[in-house]
């Protein structure tokens, strides 16, 4: 993952709206609809995404294939990726934004019944146990054996733009968007007990592997994408996409990320 900043040069006239189902998102879409109109999402310019952080992302997932800017607004419970709601100079905030370029990572997880599952990730990649029974994992990086085996309720590989999420719960770094490293963290781990995590450059390979997968069953999750009893998990920068976030000026997400390493 790599993050770049530009400003837009014009004003956008062509601008697709999309809602979460919160009352007051759609509130907010009807409103702003009727006040800059609409164009569909194959015509537009840019996409403004009302929600909280997981529609952000749901928004992201549905339009990859578009290229299209996103520009979100918070009307959700969490807002960390989103700028601030306002009915007013939309397309003068649209074209003075910051840019943030995000890659996503890919995971090509394999399953119990020999299926192999391809999923991209914004955020993160994590490993979840799905019992009583704590996940025993193989951890390897490029090739390599790293960790014979973690006991934990899970892992998860983290992009820098996901490192404020469910990444710091974990007790997982923060990391700045143009560090070009991906945070490797464990969830509850039990042994090896001091082991905090690793940070990986961001060409890294990581690979899982499941031990006693039929004991101690695992899932895997890309961002809302599971995946149930894997047996193996690879997880990578998927460089190949591009992903274009939209900021109000001065309040980039780089900005966002840096403060958070401040907050009480």
């Amino acid at each position: 993952m790599s993050r770049e900043t530009s400003t837009a040069e014009s004003f956008v006239t062509r601008i697709a709206f999309t809602a979460s189902e919160r009352p007051e998102a759609q509130e907010g879409r009807a409103r702003l609809v009727a006040r800059y109109g609409e164009v569909p999402i194959e015509e537009a310019e840019v996409i403004v995404a009302l929600g909280g952080d997981g529609f952000m992302l749901e928004c992201f997932h549905d339009h990859m294939a578009t290229g299209l800017p996103v520009y979100g607004m918070n009307r959700g419970s969490v807002g960390f990726l989103m700028n601030d709601y306002s009915e007013d100079g939309l397309e003068e905030r649209i074209a003075a934004a910051e840019r943030a370029v995000i890659h996503p990572l890919r995971m090509t997880a394999q399953d119990a019944q020999g299926e192999t599952h391809v999923a991209l990730a914004i955020n993160e990649v994590s490993l979840l146990r799905q019992t009583r029974q704590t996940a025993k994992l193989r951890i390897s990086i490029d090739g390599k054996l790293r960790l014979s085996e973690l006991s934990c309720d899970g892992a998860l590989v983290s992009t820098p733009a996901g490192s404020t999420a469910y990444n710091l719960s974990a007790h997982g770094p923060i990391i700045p968007l143009d560090a070009r490293v991906l945070a490797l963290t464990p969830i509850s781990a039990f042994r090896p007990r001091r082991w905090r995590g690793a940070l990986l450059a961001h060409t890294a390979k990581v690979t899982f592997e499941i031990l006693e997968a039929a004991k101690r069953p695992v899932s895997a999750v890309a961002d809302n994408i599971e995946v149930r009893d894997v047996v193996s998990v690879h997880v990578v920068e998927h460089r190949e996409v591009a992903l274009n976030m939209l900021f109000d000026e001065g309040r980039s997400l780089e900005e966002r990320v840096l403060a958070e390493q401040f907050s009480a």
